[in-house]
């Protein structure tokens, strides 16, 4: 396991845009979701897994800063980190980038973070479960190749 960036193609279709074929603001929280969700359920496990063990972990804070929009039809790159980890909680950051026509670079759309809360099912803090603890600290002090 490593603590590279997990990078998740997606395009953007338009439902995801406004009026002027932009991406509406809001949709970029969803972008960080599949991102954290792919990247977990390839170096770790499903969050349906983590769920099962009556574990949530809703976000508490999140923070975007908008570089460039993203278009219609775009092809964007999400790159989510696990960068915290704590006994009741985590935090990832994020780059979502475009790959520019023709060009060997990504331009920066957007970079962020989320921190997310482990809960019971009863909205309870709790700690994360020992062997899920494990794996992530793994992940986390991994040195990226």
């Amino acid at each position: 396991m490593d603590n590279s960036p997990h990078r998740l193609e997606y395009r953007i279709i338009y439902g995801d845009t406004d009026a002027g074929g932009i991406v509406y603001n809001g949709n970029y929280l969803r972008f960080l979701e599949m991102g954290r969700t792919e990247m977990m359920r390839e170096r770790i496990c499903s969050y349906k897994d983590v769920e099962k063990r009556g574990l949530i972990l809703p976000v508490t804070e999140s923070y975007l800063r908008y570089k460039a929009p993203a278009l219609y039809d775009d092809l964007i790159i999400i790159e989510t980190k696990l960068v915290e980890l704590k006994k009741v909680s985590c935090k990832f950051t994020y780059k979502i980038v475009r790959k520019e026509e023709g060009m060997e670079k990504e331009r920066l759309l957007t970079r962020g973070y989320t921190v997310h809360a482990a809960v019971n099912l009863q909205g309870k803090l709790t700690p994360f479960p020992e062997d899920l603890l494990a794996n992530l600290q793994t992940m986390l002090f991994q040195k990226t190749q």
